[in-house]
């Protein structure tokens, strides 16, 4: 028995030595690990900018540097005598630095970050330094060295760069524990940053990707955890049925993008016919859409469901005195741009030391040469006996030397030729002198204007290695795009009204609308019940489903009017509601709770229409008005909750439709945002006007087209644009416009006889162009005359345009505006118009004097529309 206890102490005891053992292992090796993937692989030092294998690669570039192209297998095997690990991860790790274009000059196929396509072989491809990278990377004398891994060689430790590299080039790092990205930014922007920070003023810098795109920094900041930079390809439409993709977003290339479209088209997100990828040096993705297709809607959901928006997470960790930091970019472009200052000075201060040597030895050979000292060691038999005899001959002389003479400087002037002391021209000896001293008093100068040497140096660096790095990527703010607004509803919904389901599956059942899988649902019973629920493919809501349609988030303009009994022999109350907010799946009770409560009458109002009812009561007791009118727009809108107006407390026999109703909401106020391009109603951006439902926008672009556009917030507005604003149908559009044939400018007042269309109103001439437009009634222009030689400049010339010419048709000619030559024109102040108002002043008067009610409704011209087929509807009638 007690040899059995002793045994399963034992095995308990050899248990707990080997736990204790792999938790040490653990401890240690996992530390060490981590540290080293950290240190020694994932993570870019601060003072160059760059990872040990980046960093080995341009060393070895460097020692293979002739000033010719060499393979790179040569110059990959060359960094494995500092590198201690595979060909492959260095290959990788050279085309990476290869394809920024910044400090390789690289020869052969180096892939396409645009398409994606990988490099070839290093065996088939050739690199050497840019001139660029030889003039800030490398300083032999600054650099601090260390053995390599196998202590054969020796490697820098940092290399001396004199740029802010890392934030140029871009970093990307996966270590244990943590990780590192820093986006690209543009080369002229940081040494202009550089040059702020040197000066004592403030920067701001933002990120620039060699792919292009369009980019929001709204929520930057500054590159440090938590921010975030938004980038979008560049979508243009090429006609009514094509888009065409010039520029892609950085993290992905044409394949990827290309793949992820076809998903979306695929899913029944998007809806487009085909797609051809012309790219080859530029980026050229063309997008066929079907002939019902919205081109503007279709950008929208690119953005939306595919590659063509991506979203990057900065993330600036550095390594500083062997340890990952934290920084943001302005942080590390202030310590570069410190350390480059630094680098800067120590270089002047070697070579101030070089140059003081060299005045020093080339004063005493003169000294030596020119007093004949070389005599005074002709007695001399012993080597101490000459080195006495020089230092006694040179004291008389060195009174003005900078230090004192040594005897290693002896030594070099007994170094010096018999043919050169022949030879020896004390003119151009001090001559050289000279030219030293003026060097000297340079690099001095320098030293005390450090700063405004390190300005002038990254000027020079502008100036030398700035052309053609122009910012690429756009800035700009972005808006969000709600995917609901923007999807394709390629899917069909149906709705079982007696049994109370709704659902995509319920194909023998009644139609409903179209939509899409993200789409959420409306519904209401006539038990007063509401529901918001997601499509699916049968969803139950409740028997007796009165009304269903496709719920927009937010919407204040879909008004529903409704007559609801209150009980079982209760009162009807009226009420008009909204349905801006809910919680999805979640049964809402527009009655008050009581049993057997009934909704006699109902409508949904996609722009607030007020209908007028006929209710007709049941003949009970002595009533003896057995109908009456109701009008909604009498009943004032609010919450969905309240209990409504009393609309009479007797029985309801049934109720009619008497008259169709007109919108009791004002017209909506459109601004456009000119940083984003967009329509919208957030009060951003300049006040377009106030818009019905048959208000329309006038759009003149810069190339000589005019045409008319409902006022849809997903709209997008090109960079060309010279007029948006409300259309004005009698008001006239006044052009003067450039005709080639006839060499002459040309004036046209015309009005737009055809909305729909889109029509050009200058010469089709490729070099003919627009000079300038008005839609003032009486627009002014002022002509400045080109002056003739050997003639007086005509005075400049005042013209009412209104009086000029007539209103003609779009297709007209014009009157020649001048026959003289025109060195400019200039569009005046026109004269006030007092026989209308602007279109925003009708809208003002048009306020003034009605009844508002507490939200803000006043009667005006709509159509009624089902906000699920956009037909117009009948309103929903139940007997009782």
């Amino acid at each position: 028995m007690e040899e059995n206890q002793e045994g399963a102490q034992d095995e308990q005891l050899e248990n707990k030595e080997e736990l204790i053992k792999v938790t040490g292992m653990y401890k240690d090796w996992f530390l060490d690990y981590a540290s080293y993937v950290i240190l020694e692989r994932a993570v870019p030092a601060i003072e160059d900018g760059f990872k040990p294998v980046q960093r080995r690669i341009m060393h070895s570039m460097k020692d293979l540097d002739d000033g010719r192209y060499n393979k790179v297998a040569n110059i990959v095997g060359h960094t494995m005598q500092y590198h201690p690990h595979g060909d492959a991860s260095i290959g990788d790790a050279m085309v990476q630095i290869g394809q920024k274009d910044i400090l390789i000059d690289t020869q052969g196929n180096w892939g396409n970050i645009l398409t994606g396509d990988r490099a070839a072989a290093p065996r088939y491809i050739e690199a050497r330094l840019s001139k660029f990278a030889l003039e800030v990377l490398f300083s032999p004398k600054l650099t601090e060295w260390q053995l390599s891994y196998d202590g054969r060689k020796k490697e820098p430790v940092n290399l001396p760069v004199k740029f802010p590299m890392l934030l140029a080039q871009g970093a990307e790092g996966i270590a244990v524990g943590l990780s590192t990205r820093f986006l690209p930014h543009n080369f002229n922007e940081l040494i202009d940053a550089s040059i702020l920070h040197l000066r004592g003023k403030s920067f701001k810098l933002f990120p620039d990707f060699p792919t292009g795109g369009v980019a929001d920094v709204s929520n930057y900041n500054d590159g440090k955890r938590g921010g975030r930079v938004r980038i979008r390809a560049k979508i243009n439409q090429l006609d009514k049925n094509t888009l065409v993709i010039n520029e892609i977003p950085y993290g992905t290339n044409t394949s990827s993008l290309i793949d992820s479209i076809l998903k979306a088209n695929e899913k029944g997100k998007i809806k487009i016919k085909k797609i051809e990828d012309n790219t080859a040096a530029q980026v050229e993705i063309l997008i066929h859409l079907p002939s019902n297709i919205s081109p503007d809607k279709t950008i929208d959901a690119l953005f939306a469901f595919t590659q063509c928006e991506n979203s990057l997470a900065p993330l600036g960790c550095v390594i500083i005195d062997h340890k990952p930091i934290f920084l943001g970019v302005s942080e590390v472009l202030r310590r570069s741009t410190d350390h480059t200052l630094h680098l800067l000075k120590r270089e002047l201060e070697i070579k101030l030391d070089e140059l003081e040597e060299q005045w020093h030895f080339a004063s005493l050979e003169r000294i030596f040469i020119e007093n004949r000292i070389y005599r005074d060691i002709e007695e001399e038999e012993t080597w101490d006996g000459v080195i006495q005899a020089i230092d006694k001959g040179l004291k008389p002389y060195t009174q003005h030397l900078k230090r004192e003479v040594t005897e290693e400087d002896i030594v070099r002037l007994t170094e010096i030729r018999i043919k050169r002391i022949s030879k020896f021209d004390i003119d151009k000896a001090q001559q050289k002198i000279d030219a030293l001293e003026g060097e000297i008093a340079q690099v001095k100068h320098h030293l005390d204007n450090i700063v405004d040497f390190a300005v002038d140096y990254f000027k020079k660096l502008k100036k030398d290695y700035g052309t053609g790095r122009e910012r690429k990527t756009e800035l700009r703010l972005f808006e969000d795009i709600e995917a609901t607004k923007v999807v394709i509803r390629n899917t069909k919904l149906y709705v079982n009204r007696a049994e109370g389901f709704v659902g995509t599956a319920l194909k023998k059942e009644e139609y409903v609308t179209d939509c899409s899988d993200i789409d959420d649902v409306i519904c209401f019973t006539a038990e007063g019940k509401m529901m918001v629920t997601k499509v699916d493919s049968k969803t139950f809501i409740g028997k007796d489903i009165i009304h269903v349609a496709i719920f927009k988030k937010k919407d204040k303009r879909t008004i529903y009017n409704m007559v609801y009994r209150d009980g079982k022999a209760g009162k009807a109350y009226v009420k008009r509601f909204a349905v801006t907010s809910i919680t999805r799946d979640r049964e809402y009770d527009l009655c008050q709770g009581k049993k057997d409560s009934k909704v006699l009458y109902f409508s949904a109002n996609p722009n607030g229409e007020a209908e007028v009812i006929t209710i007709f009561l049941r003949q009970v007791g002595s009533i003896r008005k057995v109908k009456f009118d109701l009008d909604f727009a009498d009943v004032l809108i609010k919450g969905r909750n309240v209990k409504g107006n009393i609309a009479t407390k007797y029985s309801v026999k049934r109720i009619e439709l008497k008259e169709e109703g007109v919108s009791t909401l004002k017209p909506r106020r459109i601004w456009f945002d000119d940083t984003v391009k967009r329509l919208n109603v957030d009060e951003r951006g300049e006040l377009l006007g106030e818009f019905k439902g048959e208000d329309r926008l006038l759009i003149v672009t810069q190339d000589g087209v005019v045409k008319t556009i409902k006022p849809e917030l997903t709209t997008r507005f090109d960079e060309e644009i010279v007029i948006l604003e409300k259309w004005v149908k009698d008001k006239p559009i006044t052009a003067i416009y450039w005709e080639p044939e006839k060499e002459r400018y040309y004036v046209k007042r015309f009005l737009i006889e055809h909305p729909d269309k889109e029509e050009k109103f200058i010469s089709e001439h490729e070099e003919s162009f627009l000079e300038i437009v008005s839609t003032d009634y009486y627009p002014m222009a002022e002509i400045v005359y080109t002056k003739p030689k050997g003639k007086e400049r005509r005075e400049n010339e005042e013209i009412n345009l209104e009086e000029f010419i007539a209103i003609k048709g779009i297709k007209a000619l014009g009157n020649q505006l001048t026959s003289e030559k025109v060195n400019q024109i200039n569009l005046l102040d026109p004269i006030s118009y007092e026989g209308q108002n602007d279109a925003s002043e009708e809208d003002d008067q048009e306020s003034e004097g009605k009844d508002v009610n507490a939200e803000g409704i006043q009667p005006e011209t709509f159509k009624t529309k089902d906000s699920g087929t956009g037909k117009e509807s009948q309103p929903s009638l139940f007997d009782e």
